[in-house]
Order: C-alpha cells, then structure tokens, then sequence
C-alpha cells in the first residue's frame, strides 16, 4: 500500500471509521501504527519487524505479502488481514472455518472472477480473441487470478497472452506489443503494480483502443473501460470488526476466515463511447455504477 495513494486513504479511513462506530476513539480507546510498503514487497519483512517490536494486542496486514511478513515473525501475536486471495494456499491456515493458530480474516477472491471478467469483454466487444493478462509478478496472489481465467478462456474461445509487469515501462512495452496484433483487450489483475500505475494502464488501452476490465472501481474511474471485483472497503470494515472482537477477547482461531459477498460492477459510457463500443443494456443492467 502506498501511503499517499488516495486508494489507501479511503481504505483506512473505511478500518478506522468502523473502529470508531465500535466504539473505539482513535488516540484514546485505541492506538493505530501504520507502516506502508509503497508498492515495494521487499519492504514487507522489515516493516512487519518495526510493527511487532512495539508489542501490539493485534496487528492488521492489508495484502498477502504484509500478511506472510508478519506470519514469518509472529505465532502468537493475532493477525487479522484483508485483500488475501487464498490463505490456504499462503500457508497461513488449512482450514476456513476453524483458522488454527494466530491468523484470521477476510478474503478478496472468488474462483467465478475469472469466468466474469471475460464475459463482459465478450458482451462489449464479440470480436475479441486474444486476451493479455495484466499481472504483478511480485504479488504472490497473481497465480489464483491467472488460473480463474484460463478456467475460462476455452468457453470463451480467447487466446490467452501473459503480460508480467514490475513497473510502468514493462506495461509500457509489453501492451504495446500486444497491440500490434487485432481483436485484444485486457484483463488487469489486482496487485501492486497494476493499482500504482492504474493511471498508466488506463492510457494505454486508450491509446491503443483496447478494451479491458479491471479489478476495482476506482479504475473506472480513473477512466478505464468497466471493472468488476469485490466492494473492498467492505474487507477494511469487516477487518475492524474482528480487531474489535479481538480486543474484547476473542482468538483468532474463534473467528472464521471470511470470504467475499459483495462484488461490484462498474461501467464508463464516456471511456467505451471513446472506443466506440456500444455496451449491451443487459450488462448495463446489471452495474452497481455508470459512469456517464
């Protein structure tokens, strides 16, 4: 997470704001230390070990990578974390519903995303057949996404091209390659690197008239085509409801891991007028927001 990233800010203040309605006063009931990476997964370890060498009742890892850092150094301290995609496959716990030993939280993925996202590429653009995915190769949750739409390229009779990029001239090269060739959009994973340089994505699909679908609503508003992915401040609420649970007794192991139940689907008129895309009413239908 990035500390000046107005994506962070909404996020913590959506954590902090449910702290508050649970009763807990920010610098009095409660103190909040927060460390941020900037995008910069090599960082987790050292800043997981700054958090922990001040003694907290409970610590609140935002992302797989922050959530392994602490689980490396910690088995005793509790854990809640947000924006994990499989935690039974992170080794953080073998089972969901009973969480054995310090971890606990909620989950950002499901294993239909997949299947959604080439769907409303296919509504908007029927030509479409060559697909690059867009993914963070330090973010070690990019696999799940990767293989959730490969699940489904075959139903949708689209070629799969991997785009792996660790900053904005690898996206930069690598969709512009792409793009040489017709008939391609993009399908943009969730990480790191693809939320920093969403603006950078957003520019390049438009340059290039490529349609694509992004993880998260606040693409779209940065311009991009249509996103569809889970409401994540509804994750930083549900993390503050087990830190409260957490500080009035509650283990970590008394709490099940949460998966997600609200996703959201995002719509920009002006972007796909732009591309000269008629989006289909009954996708129109469906979206929680349209952009005009």
């Amino acid at each position: 997470m990035g500390q000046g990233d107005p994506q962070t800010q909404s996020r913590l203040a959506a954590f902090e704001q449910e702290l508050g309605r649970l009763g807990w006063k920010k610098g009095a009931d409660v103190l909040l230390d927060y460390r941020f990476a900037d995008g910069h997964a090599t960082r987790a370890g050292q800043l997981a070990k700054e958090l922990l060498d001040l003694h907290p009742e409970v610590v609140v890892a935002f992302g797989t990578s922050s959530a392994a850092a602490l689980r490396q150094q910690t088995l005793s301290i509790p854990i809640v974390f947000a924006q994990v995609v499989d935690p039974v496959a992170a080794g953080f716990v073998t089972n969901l519903a009973r969480p054995e030993g310090n971890i606990t939280g909620f989950t950002q993925f499901d294993s239909s995303i997949g299947e959604k996202w080439l769907q409303a590429i296919k509504e908007c653009a029927p030509k479409v057949n060559r697909v690059a995915l867009v993914f963070d190769p330090t973010n070690p949750a990019w696999t799940a996404h990767v293989r959730a739409v490969e699940s489904a390229a075959k139903k949708f009779a689209v070629k799969l091209v991997p785009v792996s990029a660790k900053d904005a001239a690898d996206l930069e090269k690598q969709i512009t390659s792409f793009a040489a060739s017709p008939n391609g959009a993009l399908v943009i994973v969730p990480g790191a690197v693809t939320t920093t340089h969403s603006k950078v994505i957003v520019s390049l699909a438009a340059r290039h008239r490529l349609p694509a679908v992004y993880p998260y609503s606040f693409h779209t508003a940065n311009g991009g085509l249509m996103s569809y992915g889970v409401d994540l401040l509804s994750l930083y609420r549900g993390a503050a409801s087990y830190v409260d649970r957490i500080l009035k007794g509650a283990k970590p192991s008394d709490l099940p891991i949460q998966q997600p139940t609200r996703f959201e689907l995002t719509v920009n008129l002006k972007t796909a007028r732009a591309l000269g895309i008629t989006v289909p009413q009954s996708l129109l239908q469906q979206a929680d927001k349209v952009i005009q």
